[in-house]
């Protein structure tokens, strides 16, 4: 056998160090979240139920939660949290270093001299930020530890902080070590959306079902058995592998989609956008649809074209966009799966079929694989605000076309004018609040309306005031930019504008945005649901009760885990022998816990390069 070179063998051993490290820093992160969370819960399959428990459970973790950060994920609408979602907080909740308290501190201590009154500290902290009571900061000035003489050294409280943080997550380490039966159980889970698994309903043995481990799942897509290395004997285990041909999701189906017959078919739009959150999270607009009459219908999304300036690129235009149309019964609650939005063209997705009258609700959904946080060096800050020729505050161009573009995108009926419903959503997502009718009177006595609905023109000119009202500082402004996804070099970079349009044979239907907000349960459930009813599945060789469902739909792989047992599961997922492709984790390897009779998404897969060949190669195994 030939031999490897010195440096090729340097570099595989490189290469097999760096995935060990990943694994067992991820291992070692599971093992942390399942050990704080059982130090409040009796089973990771039990729920937080409170604000209270998720701060304690936070705090075994080695966090200390402002009630910012509690009501962030608590909101009036959440009932309880799974150790899912535990897992998705302690990711985007990094507990603060020594540096970051130091540099907190010292802008407080502007003399640098080490402690800070505490008269000055009971000002600050119970009148700024996230208040503090008089008693919780009296707590503080107590400690002998690190307060003399009426001031508290800050150098040793921090080291206390962190020591004492270090403590509660070893000793919840420590319990967990203890216990034999937690012991075997050390992969974590991690998913995209808050929420829980969604309960299997009691029904015959799928005829789609398949123990085989080579078949067909679509034209030109094959499965191919693949023994894992990471797959120990013995342990129940399922690997699927679809190559896919370049380009070949961007088949001609738009006479399938929009056939000529449509043309004299009644069709109504709306725009909307996909919004990337700090922490990871898409939220989006949702749609009310009603239908007068039974009727064939098309419905199609895509990524909103809008005309960029020269040298900016339209990045969105690559993320994938799905509808799902879900049926309103008797309340917003009982909502029923009737399709989605499988078919592709290019860049557009879309549903053709028969909808009887009724009320309908659309949400829009996008997988994260190509909207996603994404660390970039930007050369320079984009100037927004310059002086004229008389000396007088001006938009630059830059910032003007920017804001067209803003204009375009939340102008959701595509009139030229913004509505006062338009403009609140607009608000929504920059500052929080609503305009209400006064406010709205207001505007319209300073700024140019037409029919009660502000111009571009007067858009413009509120933005203008509001950089005069800060004497020419940008930050405001730029507060409003990144919460509508761009960056610092005026790029949208995380935000996908899109464009909804509903074709009706026999009626003319009505759409509209009814909110703006994360997908929740019912987008959840209705993306798991579509995958089970349309996709190929694969029962976990040596595990009958455990079904991995696998759906290819245009340039998207999407998989739900299935457990019909009377037991929780824990699913290792492998990636790492695919090829060319994005899923929407951002992990090669990760574990899944699947609650009994549920099931959960497991991933979505894209391509990395559409152009050229992908192949989707997975093993699932069971752990423990």
């Amino acid at each position: 056998m030939a031999s490897i070179p010195g440096n090729q063998k340097a570099t595989h051993s490189e290469n097999s160090q760096g995935k060990k490290s990943q694994h067992a820093e991820e291992a070692i992160f599971y093992m942390n979240c399942r050990a704080a969370y059982l130090s409040v819960l009796k089973s990771s399959l039990e729920n937080i139920k409170s604000k209270e428990q998720l701060s304690l459970v936070l705090q075994q973790a080695g966090r200390n939660p402002s009630r910012r950060t509690i009501n962030k994920y608590w909101t009036s609408q959440t009932t309880s949290l799974n150790f899912d979602d535990f897992c998705a907080i302690l990711k985007k909740e990094k507990p603060a270093t020594k540096n970051e308290l130091l540099e907190a501190f010292g802008k407080i201590d502007t003399d640098k001299a080490g402690y800070i009154f505490h008269d000055e500290l009971y000002k600050i902290l119970t009148t700024r930020g996230d208040k503090m009571t008089w008693e919780e900061v009296t707590s503080i000035t107590k400690q002998a530890d690190f307060n003399c003489s009426g001031k508290l050294d800050y150098n040793k409280f921090c080291e206390l902080y962190l020591s004492t943080r270090e403590q509660c997550c070893k000793a919840a380490r420590d319990r967990l070590e203890v216990d034999p039966r937690l012991r075997q159980q050390q992969f974590g889970n991690q998913t995209e959306n808050s929420s829980e698994g969604i309960p299997v309903p009691v029904s015959k043995a799928s005829p789609r079902i398949s123990r085989k481990s080579n078949h067909k799942l679509a034209n030109g897509d094959s499965r191919a058995p693949s023994r894992p290395s990471s797959a120990q004997t013995g342990k129940a285990s399922s690997s699927t592998t679809v190559t896919v041909g370049a380009s070949s999701s961007s088949r001609n189906t738009k006479l399938i989609i929009e056939p000529d017959t449509m043309k004299e078919w009644q069709c109504v739009q709306s725009k909307g956008c996909f919004y990337l959150e700090e922490d990871g999270e898409i939220i989006s607009h949702k749609y009310r649809l009603h239908l007068p009459q039974r009727s064939a219908v098309c419905i199609t999304i895509k990524p909103l074209n809008i005309a960029q300036a020269e040298g900016k690129s339209c990045r969105w235009l690559s993320v994938d966009t799905a509808l799902f149309i879900l049926k309103e019964n008797e309340t917003q609650e009982n909502l029923q799966l009737v399709s989605f939005t499988e078919l592709q063209h290019k860049e557009m997705f879309g549903w053709r079929g028969e909808l009887g009258s009724g009320v309908y609700w659309l949400l829009p959904f996008t997988t994260g694989c190509r909207l996603r946080k994404v660390k970039t060096q930007i050369p320079g800050e984009a100037k927004l605000v310059g002086r004229d020729e008389d000396g007088e505050l001006a938009l630059t161009k830059e910032f003007r076309a920017a804001l067209l573009d803003i204009f375009e995108t939340i102008d959701l009926d595509g009139n030229g004018l913004l509505s006062l419903e338009e403009y609140n959503f607009f608000e929504l997502r920059t500052s929080g609040e609503k305009c209400d009718q006064e406010a709205w009177a207001v505007c319209k006595e300073n700024f140019e309306m037409k029919k009660n609905e502000l111009t571009r023109q007067g858009f413009m000119d509120l933005n203008l005031m509001e950089a005069n009202d800060r004497d020419g500082d940008p930050r405001d402004l730029w507060v409003t930019l990144l919460s509508l996804g761009y960056n610092k070099a005026l790029e949208m970079t995380e935000a996908c504008p899109f464009v909804i349009d509903i074709c009706a044979e026999r009626c003319k239907a009505r759409m509209k945005a009814v909110s703006l907000e994360a997908g929740g349960s019912q987008l959840s459930r209705a993306v798991c649901r579509s995958v089970v009813n349309k996709g190929e599945a694969k029962v976990l060789d040596g595990s009958e009760n455990i079904i991995i469902h696998t759906y290819k739909s245009g340039s998207r792989i999407s998989s739900v885990i299935e457990n019909k047992s009377e037991n929780k599961v824990i699913i290792h997922v492998n990636n790492e022998k695919s090829k060319n492709c994005l899923n929407s984790r951002g992990l090669t390897v990760f574990a899944v816990e699947v609650a009994p009779k549920s099931m959960m998404v497991s991933q979505h897969v894209m391509p990395l390069k559409e152009q050229e060949e992908w192949i989707y190669s997975c093993v699932h195994s069971l752990v423990g």
